[in-house]
């Protein structure tokens, strides 16, 4: 849960409309994560979640046409991706892209390069990859591969795990972590989100359709988009809500328990 008081949110989404080939997608999504919390945004499949992670990381694919993104007090609307990433921002994407001939330590040596604080001589980067790769219970051997090359859907996940521990962002987007995970590798990302929660105090946005990786995380808001819009804010007792009664409820009028909001 939230450990750090704010005098205002950390990212914070006022009235964003974003398009993809001139059709529109999200539509007026305001949205707000303070210091050290984690949000989860669900929904069913073609809400808008994953593009929503996309717009926020400054994807070029995407174009925000109204709306602004404030990041850390520092309005970011017009910032390219790269400079995003450099100012804190973290993503790890649904299907994470394969990069041959580029081994998985010369890449990872290349994203921590001029970041402030990360600066580190080859045996000391050496040391800590292995000691985070081993948190992840990932084969060291697999740092000298090519990037994604020949990885399973589990071992991605770890690969992009790690890159988010090294880089100790302040926010992290974690876009269908749990998607084609067993269980064995469900639980490793979890310790994972629940390392980099603990050792940096960074905030956490979960992207997600299914309730099942956040059975181990504290999770301090709940959001939940339909058709390109947050149409339910909550606290963590709206999951066992989505557990029981799906994502279908929340498109036509419904009585919430008591003690759940219908905030749109």
């Amino acid at each position: 849960m939230s450990t750090t008081a704010c005098s205002e949110p950390l990212l914070s989404l006022s009235g964003v409309t974003a398009s993809v080939e001139d059709k529109t997608i999200l539509h007026g999504v305001n949205f707000a994560v303070n210091s050290g919390e984690t949000h989860v945004l669900m929904g069913p499949n073609g809400a808008g979640k994953s593009t929503m992670g996309h717009v926020i990381m400054g994807d070029p694919v995407f174009t925000l046409t109204a709306g602004s993104i404030e990041f850390a007090g520092q309005d970011i609307s017009e910032l390219s991706c790269d400079k995003r990433s450099l100012a804190g921002i973290f993503m790890s994407f649904q299907a994470p892209v394969e990069i041959p001939g580029v081994p998985l330590s010369s890449f990872l040596r290349a994203v921590i390069a001029g970041r402030p604080g990360l600066e580190m001589k080859g045996k000391e980067f050496r040391r800590r990859v292995k000691e985070l790769a081993s948190a992840l219970d990932m084969d060291t051997s697999y740092l000298n591969r090519e990037l994604g090359v020949g990885f399973s859907g589990g071992e991605k996940k770890k690969m992009e795990m790690l890159q988010l521990l090294l880089l100790q962002p302040r926010l992290a987007i974690l876009d269908e972590t749990d998607s084609g995970l067993d269980v064995d590798a469900l639980s490793v990302v979890s310790n994972g989100m629940e390392l980099y929660r603990r050792t940096t105090g960074g905030s956490l946005v979960i992207i997600t359709h299914n309730t099942r990786i956040l059975e181990h995380v504290d999770v301090d808001r709940v959001h939940v988009m339909v058709n390109g819009q947050i149409v339910r804010e909550d606290d963590a007792s709206l999951i066992p809500w989505i557990d029981e009664h799906g994502f279908e409820s929340f498109e036509t009028p419904i009585t919430a328990p008591a003690g759940l909001s219908q905030e749109a």
